[in-house]
């Protein structure tokens, strides 16, 4: 599957009210980095600090979770004119049960991004991906470049909504916070 990832640019990320980030929820890890620009500056917050890789491509970046979690969106904060050539130009997500199993989501091409460039993670029935294992890994940077740069990286999975059915009131959708803290725990 190919898709063409959709550029935001440098708006808020609290534009998505379906969506909850869950990156906190993962054991993240990434292929290769120089010293300083690893997986804390990739997941600080900050868009002034970047992860840098430090070997062949493709760079990996690895989201584990320790239940199956349902991936809707990745995305992805670049920007072309302070990396150049360090900046991604085509990525690739996969998912799987485990590192050793991922399959191919997407593709995603990147041209000369400046913000965050958001990648939908749906199945072929347009639905979020379910896995333990997410990977994102820059196949290629603009300008042939070597090693590269991504500012930050968010991932989100729907936001479900939880509702009881009662026979005698019919459907009661619940949503105060007690409840809903309540209502996964088995």
């Amino acid at each position: 599957l190919w898709s063409y990832a959709t550029e935001r640019g440098e708006g808020s990320m609290e534009q998505r009210p379906k969506l909850r980030e869950i990156g906190g929820q993962g054991v993240w890890t990434v292929s290769s980095c120089k010293p300083g620009f690893g997986v804390m500056q990739l997941r600080d917050d900050s868009t002034d600090t970047y992860w840098q890789s430090d070997g062949p491509q493709p760079h990996l970046i690895t989201i584990e979770f320790l239940k199956k979690t349902a991936v809707q969106r990745i995305s992805i904060y670049a920007d072309y004119r302070q990396d150049e050539s360090y900046t991604p130009s085509k990525v690739c997500i996969k998912a799987g049960n485990s590192f050793f199993d991922l399959n191919q989501i997407t593709v995603a091409e990147l041209d000369e991004p400046e913000g965050w460039v958001d990648v939908e993670v749906l199945n072929k029935e347009e639905k979020p991906v379910k896995a333990f294992v997410f990977q994102v890994s820059v196949l290629a940077n603009h300008q042939n470049g070597r090693d590269t740069h991504i500012r930050q990286i968010k991932i989100y999975e729907p936001e479900f909504s939880v509702s009881t059915h009662n026979a005698i009131d019919g459907c009661i959708n619940f949503q105060t916070v007690d409840y809903t803290s309540m209502a996964i725990i088995r």
